[in-house]
């Protein structure tokens, strides 16, 4: 016969080893951002809503439309057209595993530290400075612009690139050098240039419609609590006015009613009336 002690032992265990089960599961649904406005884009094959919250671990599918993220209060990340993208976060930063397409970011400087990854390549804004930039892939390489700040590219290899406003760098990760390193280029011929100047333009563009999206999905929100708010002053006002009223009718009735006992207690003792009721009302 099992003892009462070994049935204890046994729930308690199971109960650990139940707690040990859920922890790996909350670490997968770390919060990465919300969702400031999107078109034609959908997250784990379901139609992606503004406000909706994505966790570490989801996939952003991105057709012939934008999403727009945002990363704590004012980092934005604008996903393209054609663009898959997959999130992590951990406690120190966000990673976004760009499969194909183009992000554009826009970092305050010191915001939730973010990270793009293309293969072996890796591409951050550089903390203390406000960075608007894009990252896309182009024909097997990876385009790197900086609009404004500055995006420090870490290649495979370990060699490192700062990415300053204005500047623009291609990064090849899969080529190999003859040495066997991968090779990056920078930039080079005019075709390359004319595809990396349209994609830069449309990135800026992408990243300013989208902080107007957000925005714009700001203000209805506040809007529309002002709205909420101004409807219940209102009514708390009206209700303050009817009870005013209320009061006041009554107080009125009131000092008719103790102005008519005196003119009673008066016409007894065979004086005058001492009141007289104003119009519209009487004594009985």
């Amino acid at each position: 016969m099992v003892s009462k002690k070994c049935i204890v032992r046994l729930s308690l265990s199971l109960i650990l080893l139940g707690l040990v089960a859920v922890v790996p599961a909350l670490a997968g649904s770390a919060v990465v951002g919300s969702v400031a406005g999107s078109m034609n884009a959908t997250v784990g094959g379901q139609t992606l809503l503004p406000n909706t919250t994505l966790f570490s671990g989801d996939s952003l599918q991105v057709k012939d439309g934008v999403a727009v993220v945002a990363l704590g209060g004012t980092s934005r990340m604008v996903f393209g057209r054609n663009t898959a993208a997959s999130f992590l976060r951990d406690s120190n930063e966000v990673t976004v595993l760009l499969n194909q397409g183009n992000v554009s970011v826009f970092h305050d400087g010191n915001g939730v530290p973010v990270q793009m990854k293309i293969g072996d390549v890796a591409i951050t804004p550089v903390f203390g400075f406000k960075t608007l930039g894009e990252v896309a892939m182009l024909n097997g390489a990876v385009v790197v612009s900086a609009k404004d700040g500055m995006l420090r590219v870490v290649e495979g290899n370990g060699q490192v690139v700062n990415v300053v406003k204005g500047k623009t760098i291609t990064v090849s990760p899969q080529a190999k050098a003859p040495g066997g390193s991968a090779a990056g280029s920078c930039c080079g011929g005019s075709s390359t240039a004319l595809e990396v100047g349209a994609i830069g333009a449309g990135g800026v563009a992408a990243i300013l419609a989208g902080l107007a999206m957000s925005r714009a999905n700001d203000a209805k929100t506040n809007a529309a609590s002002a709205t909420s708010e101004a409807a219940a002053a209102a009514a708390a006002a009206a209700n303050a006015t009817s009870a005013a009223a209320s009061a006041a009718s009554a107080a009125a009735a009131a000092a008719n009613a103790v102005g008519c006992a005196l003119n009673a207690l008066a016409n007894q003792e065979g004086e005058p009336s001492p009141y007289t009721p104003p119009a519209g009302e009487s004594c009985p």
